[in-house]
């Protein structure tokens, strides 16, 4: 009888240990319960990722709108005087780039050019010409002052520095000063066998009363000559 319980003792201590060492997988109620305990926080995590992803996107500064580029003010419509000027000087292809108290001298002018439109073939920097007039008001009737074509002349003649060849194609600078006035600069592109590192500048000169061309410091005013020979670098 002693044998027979210390064995079934030990049977049933073996039992209760195989049933405490069996893996979880094997038993389906336990199996269930362990999925179960992992679904509620895996769901839960998510749930504060989320809130948190919500709460960071609130707190962030709202992307802000590109700022508007400034608008320049539009240009003064040409007078139809001007224009027709203009295409009286120098056809009907001119483009009238200012016009108004040019010289600070009290009368009306205008500048006017036959300016080469950008091609892929002409793609060089600035404003490129062929003609160019800067024409006076006086008394209603418009009187021209200045010309460039193949050189650069006024009614006196060829002003200094100008070309002793014929030139097919300027670049042209303007700018207008408060003070001075109209401030011209003129480099020929070819068609000259000299080379001009420098610009040509013209400006209205207030003792001549007529546009001439400077000095290569821009500050002495060059006469003008009824030649081409002499149309160099004659000081004034």
């Amino acid at each position: 009888m002693e044998k027979t319980s210390q064995s079934d003792s030990q049977s049933d201590c073996a039992c209760a240990n195989e049933a405490g060492i069996s893996p979880s997988i094997f038993k389906e109620g336990h199996g269930i319960g362990v999925a179960r305990r992992w679904r509620i926080p895996l769901n839960f995590s998510r749930s504060l990722l989320s809130l948190a992803i919500f709460l960071g996107g609130c707190g962030a500064d709202a992307p802000k709108p590109a700022p508007q580029a400034e608008t320049k003010p539009a240009e003064p419509a040409v007078p139809e005087d001007i224009q027709l000027a203009a295409k009286a000087l120098l056809g009907s292809e001119s483009q009238v780039l200012a016009f108004g108290d040019l010289a600070k001298n009290g009368k009306q002018e205008f500048l006017a050019a036959d300016v080469v439109p950008k091609t892929p073939t002409n793609n060089l920097p600035g404003t490129i010409v062929t003609r160019v007039v800067v024409a006076e008001n006086t008394d209603g009737q418009w009187a021209e002052l200045l010309r460039c074509d193949e050189h650069l002349k006024n009614q006196k003649g060829f002003l200094g520095l100008t070309p002793l060849v014929p030139v097919t194609g300027w670049r042209l600078q303007y700018e207008q000063n408060g003070e001075k006035g109209l401030q011209l600069y003129f480099t020929p592109l070819k068609g000259a066998i000299d080379t001009h590192v420098l610009p040509i500048g013209v400006r209205w000169n207030p003792a001549t009363k007529r546009y001439q061309s400077l000095d290569r410091t821009y500050e002495h005013f060059l006469l003008e000559s009824p030649s081409m020979q002499d149309a160099r670098s004659t000081l004034r």
